[in-house]
């Protein structure tokens, strides 16, 4: 039996080791995010946009930045380069961080309410009979910054064949923007 133990004593050890060495890795992946400030940065890359004139791509900047006020961010969109940019100075504005509760503030009047889970900010609003979905995803060096967008005019109702006859409303898909933006 002693012999058994001691060919043993090398599995054991180099069990402590991975499991010494691996639970950092575990813990760092577990702890809490702390939305927008592990997120501030400037991240570029392309944005490539698929509708019913075929796809697209333009150059694509995504900037999320501290001001001097709590609570507010600056968050500035950028489409195009040189002659063609179009920068849009927005303001990210928490209003119940508990819940996930911020705001878009676009500065000319227009607020859209999103919801922030853990990484991943929703938006969904509608403007000139488009409905509109955003989904905005950091990570550690990228973000991936998605919308969806449909012709509200276009919607498609079915009904379930059930004793209720239940209303279902569909909305083709007519575009989607997506991006994958690097963290510089």
């Amino acid at each position: 039996m002693k012999e058994k133990l001691e060919i043993m004593k090398p599995y054991y050890l180099l069990m402590y080791l991975l499991f010494v060495s691996i639970t950092p890795i575990f813990s760092q992946e577990n702890s809490p995010i702390n939305f927008p400030d592990d997120f501030f940065g400037i991240y570029t890359g392309t944005l490539e946009i698929s509708n019913k004139n075929g796809n697209q791509t333009y150059p694509m900047e995504f900037h999320l930045q501290p001001t001097d006020s709590i609570g507010k961010y600056e968050y500035k969109l950028v489409y195009g380069a040189g002659d063609q940019r179009q920068e849009r100075p927005y303001n990210l504005i928490a209003k119940d961080t508990a819940s996930g509760s911020y705001i878009v503030d676009e500065n000319n009047g227009i607020i859209l309410h999103d919801k922030v889970i853990d990484n991943r900010m929703y938006a969904l609003f509608e403007v000139g009979g488009s409905l509109l979905t955003t989904f905005i995803t950091f990570e550690k060096d990228h973000m991936i910054f998605e919308i969806v967008a449909t012709n509200t005019a276009e919607k498609q109702l079915s009904y379930a064949n059930n004793e209720e006859k239940t209303e279902v409303i569909s909305y083709p898909i007519t575009t989607v923007q997506r991006a994958v933006l690097q963290k510089q």
